[in-house]
């Protein structure tokens, strides 16, 4: 499976919603969106939202580090969302929880930046 990118931009957050498999073949053309975006339009906070993504690498979890120290950089926030339980255990497993906010929902991760 591959992995499948939706993203748009809502009150200065990017929102990030990830289907299929993030791993070291996806990892580089979802590091490439983001950064296109980032360039692009003017994102002040990211919302990943992970309710369909059922695999992640440390790949993956790199790229989303990455884009929280950019994002953070810049002043602004990195919210996940609706992320299923073996995505949960990498994120643990990995410590990311200590830096990332995350939610039960888009809407709720809205409310946190501040947009909904």
């Amino acid at each position: 499976m591959s992995l499948r990118v939706d993203m748009e931009t809502v009150h200065g957050v990017l929102i990030v919603r990830l289907e299929g498999e993030l791993d070291h073949h996806t990892a580089d053309m979802l590091r490439t969106n983001i950064e296109k975006k980032l360039a692009e339009e003017p994102v002040q906070h990211i919302l990943l939202s992970l309710a369909h993504l059922h695999f992640m690498d440390s790949s993956g979890l790199g790229v989303i580090l990455g884009r929280y120290k950019k994002i953070s950089a810049r002043g602004g926030d990195m919210v996940i969302c609706s992320i299923n339980p073996v995505i949960y255990r990498l994120f643990e497993l990995s410590g990311l929880f200590k830096i990332l906010k995350i939610k039960e929902s888009e809407q709720e991760a809205l409310l946190v930046l501040g947009v909904a």
